[in-house]
């Protein structure tokens, strides 16, 4: 059994042993009771939880660590740049600490002035991040390299952050910056050749802060994530209920590609990334 472990009640982790390492920022719908005690009845629906993301992956990789953000995003979203700069300048988006919900309405009845927003980050998001690189770390001292995939789900539809329904498979590794092209090719075939489900690659979701943070594969930090449409596995509206059948045929996709990722080899990742420059030319 993994080592299981709680960093201040902002933090779980799973520890394994294999070079997969599965990050969970947006599964938790606990609020301390000060920040609940702020929302108005809109953000009190917590809508954009990554319902049930953590049970879609429970089981499916044997060995993986696994480390869990226990804070939901509204208290600070562990997945944006801890500066408050945008991931996606010009385009709709939330922030650090989200004002309004993804369909851009109000959150708050007294918003996070800076002093508290300071708190969070330090009591939240940096805990998160510590634990996060820590694990990162010891996986990559025992294999020599190190696979990060990140989590998510969201609703197919939002037409405030997006246009039209978002694929089923939504794979981020910033233009194929943050991990070797034989992760991002493995991952995507797998997508592609599942029957009945649709599949981008950096198309709306390039990968988060936390894909491009710990993207680094010329030191054998290989990052990427995948953002589910939740209409694969559960009810897109309240009371957002898992659904059987469509989640064993997600999951039936997902544990082949879990193993394959982590059945590659060092050789395998240590061909050069594609950067940006090249691909624009």
């Amino acid at each position: 059994m993994a080592d299981q472990l709680r960093l201040q009640n902002a933090v779980d982790i799973e520890r394994g042993d294999t070079p997969l390492v599965l990050a969970f920022p947006h599964g938790s719908a606990n609020l301390p009771a000060k920040v609940a005690q702020c929302l108005n009845p809109t953000g009190q629906a917590l809508a954009d939880t990554d319902w049930h993301i953590e049970q879609v992956y429970d089981g499916l990789a044997p060995g993986a660590t696994r480390v869990k953000a226990r804070f939901h995003r509204y208290v600070i979203d562990a997945n944006r740049n801890p500066s408050g700069d945008s991931l996606y300048p010009g385009q709709n988006t939330t922030g650090l600490v989200p004002l309004t919900d993804f369909d851009g309405n109000p959150i708050w009845t007294q918003p996070p002035d800076r002093a508290e927003i300071q708190h969070r980050r330090e009591q939240y998001h940096a805990l998160y991040h510590a634990a996060l690189q820590a694990e990162l770390d010891r996986i990559h001292a025992l294999h020599g390299f190190v696979i990060l995939y990140d989590c998510h789900s969201i609703r197919s539809e939002i037409p405030f952050l997006f246009q039209g329904r978002l694929p089923d498979f939504n794979i981020g590794t910033n233009d194929g910056t943050t991990c070797a092209p034989a992760l991002q090719t493995l991952v995507a075939q797998h997508c592609n050749l599942a029957a009945g489900y649709t599949t981008a690659t950096n198309g709306r979701f390039k990968g988060g802060w936390t894909t491009r943070h710990y993207g680094r594969p010329d030191r054998g930090y290989h990052a990427i994530q995948m953002e589910l449409a939740q209409s694969c596995y559960m009810q897109e509206t309240p009371p957002w209920a898992w659904n059987d059948a469509q989640a064993d045929r997600l999951r039936a996709v997902l544990r082949p590609m879990l193993a394959d990722m982590s059945a590659l080899d060092m050789t395998q990742l240590q061909e050069r990334p594609i950067t940006h420059k090249e691909r624009q030319e």
